[in-house]
């Protein structure tokens, strides 16, 4: 089994250095920036009002609802803001919470990811093991993510892991949890610990666009986060890990994907497609990742990186 490449033999100190410095300009600018556009494109719906804008605003919703679970990714690693109040307390509220997420259980979740990354004990293998498969089994998989049902299985699992039934998980594997001992109102004390965020940012979001008089835009919210979110997830995560190395590797384990403007607004956001990169040092905050990319490929480290369609093909290889 081949090891993981040491981070000394790639950059220099100096380079590491300016590498992981991190910005709470950049922090800010990536948070507001985001929900600029999802109050831009609120607006656009509501100025004119049409299924060709509704169908627009669920693509790009779909997008920022990602691009806010990939900020909480960030601030889980520390990286995204450089004052830790903004990384744990605000990140928390402003991305997680509202697409029913919440930093502390994600960040325990996920850095076993990283400890673990494609081997025995990657929490979130699931999401990438059962590849490849034949062009008609993905199909079925993003048909499902369009009209809803994977959403619709992902907010009925999010319940069952609130209310303490099944263990935190992220992926597709979720395990029922040991009650003994526990009864009905454990679960309801559970639950309503771990939902009351997003409950709470929800209903803010629900009542600023009702003074707005435009209480109809959060239901293409909700069908955004049910469809196109759905959709955007499921294509970052096999672009991420599947048919990739199983080993301790982070060149071989993980692949870098190019995102052109559409990918970057919709299954890119953040930057976050620079995935071998931030494997190799989680420490570099999403700003940094593109010249990290650079140096890696000057020095004949990484190749040129598919693209997202590429990966689609061959992640459908099976005949």
């Amino acid at each position: 089994m081949q090891s993981r490449p040491r981070i000394k033999e790639l950059f220099s100190r100096e380079e590491i250095q300016a590498l992981t410095r991190r910005s709470d300009l950049a922090g800010w600018w990536a948070v507001l920036s985001t929900w600029a556009v999802i109050a831009a494109t609120f607006v656009m719906m509501a100025r004119w009002p049409g299924i060709w804008t509704v169908a627009v605003g669920l693509v790009v919703l779909g997008g920022r609802q990602l691009a806010l679970a990939i900020l909480m990714h960030e601030a889980a690693h520390g990286t995204l803001f450089r004052t830790r109040f903004l990384n744990e307390k605000l990140t928390d509220w402003l991305c997680a919470r509202i697409v029913w997420n919440d930093l502390p259980r994600y960040r325990r979740h996920h850095l076993q990811h990283h400890a673990h990354t494609n081997q025995e004990g990657d929490p979130d293998l699931s999401l990438s093991a059962p590849f490849p498969v034949t062009r008609l089994s993905l199909a079925r998989k993003i048909l499902r993510d369009i009209i809803g049902l994977t959403g619709l299985k992902r907010i009925a699992g999010q319940f069952l892991i609130d209310i303490g039934y099944y263990g935190f998980t992220v992926a597709n594997d979720a395990r029922r949890r040991s009650r003994e001992g526990l009864g009905r109102w454990d679960y309801v004390r559970d639950g309503f610990r771990n939902m009351r965020g997003m409950v709470i940012s929800n209903a803010i979001l629900a009542m600023l666009l009702l003074a707005a008089g435009q209480a109809w835009l959060y239901l293409v919210w909700v069908a955004a986060y049910l469809t196109t979110f759905s959709l955007f997830v499921r294509i970052r995560s096999l672009a991420e890990h599947a048919l990739t190395e199983n080993s301790a590797d982070s060149l071989r384990n993980t692949r870098t994907t190019r995102a052109h403007w559409l990918a970057r607004m919709t299954v890119a956001p953040v930057r976050v497609n620079f995935h071998i990169e931030h494997h190799l040092m989680a420490s570099v905050p999403y700003f940094r990742l593109p010249r990290m990319h650079r140096l890696l490929k000057n020095r004949g480290v990484v190749a040129d990186p598919p693209g997202y369609l590429q990966v689609l093909q061959q992640v459908s290889s099976v005949s």
